[in-house]
């Protein structure tokens, strides 16, 4: 059999939301003190503590959100910490990451600053965990209210006289596990209390996020959309891609799960893998398709007008740290596994973009599956930057009605699709194509049709690979793995032709014959 694809240029499917390439900024390890801040005083070129070249590279690839301040972070942090004077602001113990002790000098008042630096949407996480009603609201308050009040008071005195405006709000995170241990029909009760405080003031209007399922936990969506979807906006599910997950889930009697950790199936290294972490990774990254695929059955039976939305805010690659590294601070480094495993992801989140709205890797520097790595002022560029960048195009762009017939990419008697795919039409009318060719060994050659077009002629193309599977950027050789220019394909009868390299991921742009330059 040979690789087959079908396009219609012409047939739309629904708009790629640019929030599916968001990211995700956690008080974990590096990613905040040394990743995001340094302080005002670092001898790193910063802008009022936050670093001038994170704010260079993430722009790059068009950030479009960020979550903060967690994660499981987020319900023990308590906002009025983090507010007022620096040398004034009490200090706590990061007591789920590394029980290292914050100053809380990275708080409201910065992440704003960071996104406006950024011109991203911030995406704010409250504590349902250990807060109040009355802390989280007052919050909104503090953020959102243009008005006179204590909060708002409160916000001018520490030098903000206008609001921020904030559209995503997330209540809780992960209440099933380190947000609370609840129960889905618990969770479910206190969401639409903290949901009823959690006020829109003025024209500033939240985006109510639930703390969705881990996973494959699908009684947790149905509790949800039975109980409270009439109240929500998004419910958000969580998934990493791990060879051997070692949160092991236990069955309980009201249909609810329990998670118990095994840490002894957990120890598998981001660098040192063979052929079977290899495929390992690509069929756990494949299986984020199914999971959508049934979260979204059951939101359909609920919600058929697809209102509510599904995002995925925590998302990516999740091996052992780095050898020497606190392995509280979740460092690790970033192979093209990573990034093979990133495009078939993102090109899964594309195809579902009639409900997924909203995605968030986790996490954008020096910790998981991220997008910078920093050292003293040094900053490397990881093989998931790149494929970020690649698929940037896709950010606000009309998914395309297509088709693919691929070949199997075989091992140990399993296989997988070699060929992984999505296609957008941008405004400008010219189409992107992603194609991932997860076979570590064969190249694939793709005959693409592309239907309602016209002729058509190739505009860019561009490769990400390498000569080893497990290939990295490292601070002493940080573009071993880097975007390439890419020719290897043809055009004939409104037939486009391609031959990705294994281990590889493509982007490919056309445009209409006659079209300025």
């Amino acid at each position: 059999m040979a690789n087959q694809m079908i396009v219609n240029g012409s047939s739309k499917k629904g708009q790629i939301s640019r929030m599916i390439y968001g990211h995700f900024a956690e008080h974990l390890g590096r990613c905040i003190y040394d990743g995001f801040y340094v302080g005002e005083d670092s001898f790193i070129p910063n802008t009022r503590g936050i670093r001038n070249d994170v704010v260079e590279a993430l722009k790059e690839i068009k950030i479009p959100c960020l979550r903060w301040p967690g994660g499981c972070f987020a319900d023990e942090y308590h906002w009025k910490d983090g507010i007022g004077p620096k040398e004034t602001r009490k200090e706590m113990i990061n007591t789920h990451w590394g029980g290292v002790v914050e100053n809380n000098h990275f708080g409201t008042h910065e992440f704003f600053d960071l996104c406006e630096m950024l011109d991203t949407e911030p995406y704010i996480c409250g504590n349902v965990g250990s807060g109040t009603v009355r802390e989280m609201s007052e919050w909104v308050e503090y953020m959102t209210f243009g008005g006179k009040s204590p909060m708002a008071d409160l916000r001018r005195q520490n030098g903000k006289d206008e609001p921020w405006h904030l559209k995503y709000f997330g209540i809780g995170n992960e209440n099933w596990g380190c947000g609370g241990k609840m129960r889905a029909e618990y969770y479910a009760d206190e969401l639409l209390r903290y949901h009823t405080y959690a006020r829109d003031y003025g024209d500033n209007h939240l985006f109510r996020v639930a703390a969705g399922p881990r996973g494959s936990n699908y009684h947790w969506t149905e509790v949800l959309m039975r109980d409270a979807s009439m109240h929500l906006d998004a419910i958000a599910l969580h998934h990493y891609t791990r060879l051997n997950d070692p949160v092991i889930p236990m069955k309980m009697q009201d249909g609810n799960e329990r998670y118990l950790r095994d840490e002894s199936r957990s120890r598998t290294s981001a660098t040192d893998f063979n052929e079977d972490g290899w495929f390992g990774i690509m069929k756990a990254s494949y299986f984020m398709d199914e999971l959508i695929e049934k979260h979204c059955q059951i939101m359909d039976r609920y919600d058929p007008e697809k209102r509510v939305a599904l995002i995925v805010d925590e998302w990516g690659t999740w091996f052992d740290c780095e050898p020497g590294t606190n392995p509280g601070f979740l460092y690790q480094q970033n192979t093209l596994r990573d990034a093979l495993s990133a495009g078939v992801t993102l090109n899964i989140f594309n195809n579902h973009c009639d409900r997924v709205k909203m995605a968030n890797i986790a996490q954008t520097i020096n910790v998981l599956q991220a997008m910078l790595l920093t050292e003293g002022d040094q900053l490397v560029r990881t093989p998931t930057f790149h494929v970020f960048n690649l698929f940037k195009v896709h950010q606000d762009a009309e998914l395309l009605d297509f088709a693919v017939l691929s070949d199997d990419y075989c091992y140990e008697g399993e296989s997988l699709k070699q060929i992984s795919a999505s296609v957008s039409r941008a405004e400008d009318g010219s189409i992107n194509m992603t194609l991932c060719n997860i076979d570590p060994h064969k190249d694939g050659v793709i005959k693409c049709h592309v239907e309602d077009y016209g002729t058509f002629r190739l505009k860019t193309g561009l490769v990400l690979t390498s000569g080893q599977m497990q290939d990295k950027n490292t601070f002493e050789n940080p573009d071993l793995v880097k975007p390439a220019p890419f020719e290897d394909c043809s055009i004939q009868d409104n037939c486009l032709t391609v031959r990705i390299p294994s281990k590889s991921v493509v982007l490919i742009t056309l445009e209409p014959e006659g079209t300025q330059r």
